[in-house]
């Protein structure tokens, strides 16, 4: 694992790791990381470093696929993971499981060995580790690797198709998404709540909003992270 220091030295603050800065969800919550008064250090995990300077940022580009382990990672009160792929991006079922688990939960490890003792996840609608659809019991069993250690918060993130620019970023747009996001604008009256397809940047909110807060485990889902939505039970 290489690092980048960014900048300066940070002032004190909050001291936060977030795996995946550069994807759809990732990136808002770092925005919103940077723009925090409160928030003195993010340490970005990712494959490439984020393409931007700033007083706040210590970048550490991390080989994912050369895990399970990581080095020690810096001192942290909050760890966020915004880690995905897809199994057509990724290859194989394998190199995905090598993603959207491993690496998540091997951040997860580090960060709560560094200290870290709140945590906020982008899962996805449906996780289950019992579920038949693959995607969906790999999203279940980090979830449920995740529970076994002892967080002050565990808050996870459930949302439907999400919508944002993934080509800004640089990723191949998915066509779920599309899709999903033409067919909600057209019947988003006749959508319940949970299904309805959300912005990345409002799940990037509705983590970054409880995380400091909370107490147990929460999970979030779509109508939740909308305007006026309510969370559902643990």
């Amino acid at each position: 694992m290489s690092t980048t220091d960014c900048s300066i030295p940070a002032a004190p603050g909050r001291k936060v790791i977030l795996a995946g800065a550069t994807g759809l969800v990732g990136g808002h919550i770092l925005d919103r990381l940077l723009a925090d008064d409160s928030v003195g250090a993010v340490h970005v995990l990712g494959r490439r470093a984020p393409v931007r300077a700033h007083p706040k940022l210590r970048a550490h580009v991390v080989d994912f696929a050369e895990l399970p382990a990581l080095p020690a990672l810096p001192q942290a009160d909050e760890v966020y993971l915004a880690l995905g792929t897809t199994i057509r991006q990724a290859g194989s079922r394998a190199a995905f499981r090598a993603v959207d688990l491993d690496a998540n939960l091997a951040v997860a490890t580090a960060a709560f060995e560094a200290g870290a003792r709140r945590i906020g996840l982008v899962s996805a609608m449906g996780a289950d580790p019992g579920s038949r659809i693959f995607y969906n019991r790999v999203k279940g069993e980090l979830e449920h690797a995740l529970s076994r250690l002892a967080w002050s918060a565990l808050v996870i993130a459930r949302p439907s198709l999400l919508l944002g620019d993934r080509a800004a970023l640089g990723q191949p747009a998915r066509f779920g998404e599309g899709l999903g996001a033409r067919f909600g604008a057209a019947l988003r009256p006749l959508i319940p709540m949970n299904l309805r397809p959300i912005a990345a940047e409002r799940v990037a909110q509705a983590l970054l909003t409880l995380v400091p807060s909370a107490v147990g485990k929460h999970v979030l889902f779509s109508g939740a992270m909308q305007p006026g939505g309510a969370e559902a039970p643990p």
